[in-house]
């Protein structure tokens, strides 16, 4: 069937089936390099350049650069039914990978594959091919190169060659038709560029954390063993559920850690995490100065001050029985006595101890009798 092109409507993607190769300049081992090659429908304005494989993110960069290269968006994207970017190739029902949707979405344009076995539906990219593996492949075969940046910098060269030649059937460049016919009807370019992003289905665990590259990151507590989904960029990591972001952090290493935010926290997680040396010193100081110095001193007497957390907020929670005065007169009395503990205080409070009066030391013995022999006894 002989198709008609409407300017500006359909760009046609794929990658050569011929490599470039690309010496590392510090093993001398030769690499293969991939080229992708895209296509304008009415002009067949062509784009191409070498990237190191066939997966998702060199696929959506190859797109984002060439739509930077036209200078605007095609409304639709003619692909191959490559794994990157159609994830079930399907004569009725492809399904598109879920990033390569939205760089589409992003772009305002439609990703429409081509059917299955069929390469005639995407002729024009394919004659594109040819055409680049003629004027590109052919030509840079006796060159070498030591970085995949020189080899795009002459793939670039022979690019401008191949869209300046006069094409014999139409008397025209590709260039001439581009500037003409297909540059005003392509949709503007979007304020910013797509940043990539992988989407990866996870589910919560029991420490209401997923994991993204051996990393984990905290959900709200109440979507335990909920599945989510997890949009990953170079630099954040976003979780949705049900379509709804739920949780947004700053991408970390691959190091088997937790990122973990005190709002996704259960309430009684977040009273265990507020538990540290400094918060309860300055908890007990709010009391009075009785209390603080109880609770230094079973801090501070302990092998770690961990042992002691327990102890001291259990303690400053008496505060809510008995009130802030009768608390630190407790304490005093602790400290008179050398108790160091919860049980202790608790006990001078039940016990109304802490409203006794106590009498001043002295120095001569609280029991005066005939029968006792006194200091001078022993001189």
């Amino acid at each position: 069937m002989r198709q008609s092109h409407v300017a500006g409507e359909k760009l046609f993607v794929d990658y050569a089936g011929t490599t470039l190769d690309v010496i590392d300049g510090t093993t001398g081992e030769v690499l293969a390099a991939q080229l992708f090659v895209a296509a304008l429908g009415a002009s067949s304005y062509t784009w191409a350049e070498a990237t190191w494989t066939q997966g998702l993110g060199d696929w959506i960069g190859s797109h984002t650069r060439a739509f930077v290269f036209f200078g605007g968006v095609a409304g639709m994207l003619v692909s191959d039914n490559l794994k990157s970017g159609i994830t079930k190739a399907c004569f009725y029902d492809p399904e598109v990978n879920r990033s390569y949707a939205e760089m589409a979405a992003h772009y305002g344009t439609a990703i429409v594959p081509a059917r299955p076995y069929k390469p005639r539906d995407k002729a024009k990219v394919e004659v594109a091919v040819l055409l680049a593996t003629r004027w590109i492949i052919a030509k840079l075969r006796n060159r070498q190169f030591l970085s995949i940046t020189e080899l795009n910098d002459a793939i670039r060269d022979c690019v401008t060659t191949l869209n300046e030649r006069v094409t014999r059937h139409l008397g025209a460049s590709r260039r001439m038709l581009f500037d003409d016919v297909e540059r005003p009807m392509l949709k503007p370019l979007p304020a910013e560029p797509y940043v990539y992003a992988e989407w990866k289905q996870c589910r919560v665990g029991v420490d209401y954390h997923v994991e993204v590259d051996k990393h984990f990151y905290s959900v709200p507590h109440t979507l335990l063993r909920e599945t989510m989904w997890a949009r990953i960029t170079a630099r954040t990591v976003e979780v949705f559920h049900h379509g709804q972001r739920v949780a947004a952090h700053v991408r970390s290493s691959s190091n088997r850690k937790h990122t973990t935010v005190r709002e996704h926290m259960p309430s009684s997680h977040q009273r265990y995490a507020d538990w540290t040396p400094e918060r309860i010193a300055q908890q007990a100081g709010e009391i009075g100065p009785k209390t603080s110095a109880l609770v230094e001193i079973i801090l501070r007497e302990r092998t770690h001050p961990e042992q002691g957390f327990r102890a001291c907020v259990g303690i400053m929670r008496l505060v809510k029985s008995y009130g802030a005065e009768r608390l630190e007169a407790a304490c005093g009395r602790a400290l008179e006595i050398g108790a160091r503990s919860y049980s202790s205080v608790n006990s001078i409070l039940k016990t109304n101890r802490d409203r006794q009066r106590h009498a001043p030391p002295t120095d001569v013995p609280a029991i005066i009798h005939d029968n006792i022999r006194g200091p001078r006894y022993f001189h």
